[in-house]
């Protein structure tokens, strides 16, 4: 195979086609990165819903050493969280429930506030100050009252926490944010797709000659088709680096340079994260390009 010629038709081809090419990139660039941000969406969703539960949760908080609350005169006991467990698993309103131990609540803590507050000779909390907690998951969200009032007044519960009222609204604005730019990539992904079928088919039509010449030769089908496909890939890789860059300024900038404080309170993904909706991009891109034209170049080329 003679990839001086290969080399030679790709570079003519990406300027024979030079503005339908950029206008495949744009397209793959936007709907890339509206994949990528609803990748990066979901992501803040469910880190926001580890920490808050979600909105089919309540959280019971049990009694601590010095707690607040009058009802706690003393942390709560290991028969009392035995109590308390059998109250919730017999409550026809609970679906799931798991324990959260003090420790895990700390983990918790460090991760939104960071560790200097909890650090040193003197740290301001420490586990013994978090209180351990019961994360109860709900059958029906509208269905709430019985399980509540059942624990309420049991020996070793401090309080009962409903966040569903607080928490339905980011979640919800989360999804919200998600199937647009999903449903929008979508649309986009649709016209990147004809935009290479165009491609591929005016393409084949300016070397029809050409081709017609290697069919007589004998030259092989990959042979013949190879060009297309290194055209499709380069454009591939780079809506993927717009993309990918796109993705990282909103990280860089919009999450972890953000420098407010007041939204402290919120557990934001992080870089980790990021790698995950990259990856996404990464292998979207190519088989967006790669696949359409592997199968239209089995029909443009017939000649």
């Amino acid at each position: 195979m003679q990839l001086r010629y290969v080399y030679t038709e790709l570079g003519q081809g990406l300027r024979r086609n030079l503005s339908m090419h950029l206008a495949v990139i744009l397209t793959l660039f936007v709907s890339l990165t509206l994949v990528g941000m609803g990748v990066l969406f979901q992501q803040q969703a469910t880190k926001a819903a580890e920490q808050w539960g979600n909105q089919l949760q309540i959280t019971v908080f049990l009694c601590r050493n010095g707690d607040s609350n009058p009802v706690c005169p003393s942390a709560v006991t290991d028969a009392q969280k035995a109590e308390i467990e059998t109250v919730v698993k017999d409550n026809p309103e609970v679906a799931d429930y798991h324990f959260e131990s003090s420790e895990t609540a700390l983990e918790k803590a460090k991760e939104l506030y960071g560790e200097e507050l909890f650090s040193g000779d003197n740290p301001a909390i420490t586990a013994e100050d978090m209180p351990q907690t019961i994360w109860i998951t709900l059958d029906d969200p509208e269905q709430f009252e019985g399980i509540t009032s059942a624990v309420q007044g049991l020996d070793g519960v401090s309080r009962v926490q409903d966040m569903r009222k607080v928490i339905a609204p980011i979640l919800g604005a989360l999804s919200m944010l998600q199937w647009v730019a999903l449903v929008t990539a979508a649309v986009l992904v649709v016209a990147a797709l004809l935009l290479v079928a165009n491609t591929i088919r005016l393409a084949a039509f300016a070397r029809r000659k050409e081709i017609g010449i290697m069919r007589l030769v004998g030259a092989s089908t990959l042979y013949i088709a190879l060009p297309f496909l290194l055209e499709a890939l380069v454009t591939a890789i780079i809506g993927v680096v717009l993309a990918g860059g796109a993705l990282a300024a909103v990280q860089q900038f919009g999450i972890e340079g953000r420098g407010d404080d007041t939204l402290k309170f919120i557990p934001w993904i992080g870089w980790e994260e990021f790698r995950l909706a990259l990856l996404t991009v990464a292998v979207l891109g190519p088989l967006l390009t790669l696949l359409p034209t592997l199968v239209l170049t089995r029909k443009y080329l017939k000649v």
